[in-house]
Parts: C-alpha cells; structure tokens; sequence
C-alpha cells in the first residue's frame, strides 16, 4: 500500500530541490558583487594613474600612450584572427600584424618628435602594402583593408591626443588653477591650452559613458542600434547631457573655453566622438563573436574595450582647438 506523505515531509523534500538552486542564485549575486568591485577598484587605479600621465605631459604621457596603443593594436589584430571574422575573409599575417602594431606604438613618440606625422604613416602604409602583395600564395583585398584600417585606427588617431595635449602648447593664462599651481611642478607655464582641453576631454567623455549607462539603466526603452543592443536613445540623450554639462562646468572651473557657446559646441564633438567610437569597436566585436577584446584589466575587459570611446575623440578635439575656434572665435 502506497504511503501519502504528510505535509511536513513534502516541505522538507521542496526544500531539498530548491536548496542547490539557492545556492546557485546566491553564488551568481556573490560573483556579481565581487566583479563590480574588482571593476571599480581596477576603474579607480585606472582614472588616478591616467590623470598623473597627463598632467605629467611630454615624454611621459606619450611613452604611457605608445604603451597602450602596441597592447590596443596586437588585441585589434587578435580580433580580425578571431573566428567570426575569418570565417568570411583572410587575415593578414602574423608577421604583419606584428610589423603593424610596432608601428603604431612608434606613432605617438614620432608625432611628439616631429609635430606631424603624415609622410612616416603613408610611407608605413605603402611598406605593408608591398609586403601583403608580394606575399606567397594569394594574396587578398581584405588582407590589405584590414592592416591599413588597423594602422590608422590603431595608430594614427590616437596621435591626435600627443598633438593636443603636448603640441598646443600656448599657455592658458586665464587659468586660476594654473596660477596657484606649484612652481616645483612647472608653475603656472605648465597649464596649457592643451592640458586644459585634455583634461577637459577626458573627464567629458568619462561623464557621456557614467550618465549614458545610469540612463539606460533607469529609462532605456528604445534601441539605438543593432550594433550594440544594449545602447539605448534614452541612454544616449542622458549621456549627451552629461557630457555637456561636465564640459561647460569646467569651462567655467578652467576658463577655457571662454564662451558658453564654445564649452557647448566643444562637449558635443566629445560625445560624438565617444559614441561612434564604442559602436565602432562593438561593430569589430560582433563581427569577431566576442564579448570583449582582451582580459587584460580585471572586469574592464581587454585595453580596445577601455579607451574606444577616446580613439576618434582626440582628433575632433584637436580639430576644435586648432581650427573651429580661430575660424569662428566662438
């Protein structure tokens, strides 16, 4: 004869089925606390080191950026090797891609030597050029576009914050900062117009990428793009507001830019540049079938997956410097 249980004894055989998947739920909250933290202590060290560099300027801050250009460029070259990217076209090889990422670690120190660096980048492009053709086997246009592309994101738009931050080197006289700054550390001459717009940048886009995600987070409905599903325009429109905001309240902290029109116009080609410069590299990404470039930084991911929203930044913020604000005067 079958024997019914008694009611205490179903709930202690619940228990017993739903006692791994508690733990379970509780080893995955577990695991997302301690990566958030390791993320924010890795973000803090991160923020803190790269403001030393470049207040420091010159050598330093150009050494630290070839630096993180040659392990940006070889996660780069990683990526078009991935599988998701060779499955529909022929890598460049390894060999090349090696040859590339000296390359563009050698940008930066020639752009701080040279002030410009257009004749040694084409000059470098036509040497991988001859090397792809002449290559044994077949060689392929993807090979070419790939190492080119590589090259320039890679190398030379990031020479465009050597330019800005070490190349204008006009002094920022209205600074009040820079008047009461130690003579030890350089005085008053040592706050540039580069500095200024430098540490302006940085701190702007590092302002898009926070409000862009508590937006999103909060009120992200509507997808901005199947490149990156989880980017919202609520997010985006958030981001672009922190932007701004983060930029003209240093303008006036820094006075420099001295208009409001010029702070505004100035935090808006930031935030352009940052967003094309994430969706850009999620577009390398997806095509690759990865989550993230590297595993370098502790829950950051791979070095690309840090500085993408930096990478077109820096030339639209030379750009505003050197070009919209003497021809407008804005």
């Amino acid at each position: 004869m079958r024997r019914i249980p008694v009611p205490s004894e179903t709930m202690e055989i619940d228990k017993g089925h739903n006692l791994p998947a508690i733990e379970d739920n509780a080893y995955k909250l577990q695991n997302k606390a301690s990566q958030l933290r390791k993320r924010i202590g890795f973000g803090f060290a991160i923020g803190f080191g790269c403001g030393g560099v470049v207040l420091a300027g010159g050598w330093v801050f150009t050494v630290a950026l070839a630096a993180t250009v040659f392990v940006g460029s070889r996660e780069y070259f990683e990526l078009v090797r991935s599988h998701g990217i060779t499955a529909g076209m022929t890598p460049p090889p390894r060999y090349v891609s090696r040859v590339c990422s000296v390359i563009c670690a050698l940008m930066p120190i020639f752009t701080l030597y040279l002030g410009q660096i257009d004749i040694p980048v084409t000059f470098s492009a036509f040497v991988v050029a001859i090397a792809l053709l002449l290559q044994r086997g077949n060689p392929r246009f993807a090979q070419l576009s790939s190492a080119i592309f590589g090259l320039f994101y890679c190398g030379y738009l990031p020479c465009f914050w050597v330019k800005l931050r070490c190349v204008l080197a006009a002094p920022a006289l209205n600074t009040a900062l820079g008047a009461a700054w130690p003579v030890l550390l350089g005085g008053q001459a040592h706050w540039t117009v580069g500095l200024v717009a430098t540490l302006i940048s940085i701190s702007s886009i590092i302002a898009a990428d926070t409000y862009a995600f508590m937006g999103g987070k909060a009120f992200g409905r509507t997808p901005l793009t199947s490149i990156s599903p989880k980017k919202t325009w609520e997010g985006t429109l958030w981001g672009l507001g922190g932007c701004v905001a983060t930029t003209v309240i240093l303008s006036k902290i820094f006075s420099w830019p001295t208009s409001s029109l010029s702070a505004i116009a100035f935090g808006v080609l930031n935030f352009l540049g940052s967003v094309f410069g994430d969706l850009t590299e999620s577009m390398i990404k997806r095509d690759a079938g990865v989550k993230d470039s590297g595993s370098l930084i502790p829950g950051h991911g791979g070095i690309l997956d840090r500085v993408d929203s930096y990478i077109f930044t820096g030339a639209l913020a030379y750009s505003f410097v050197k070009i919209i604000l003497p021809l407008y005067g804005i």
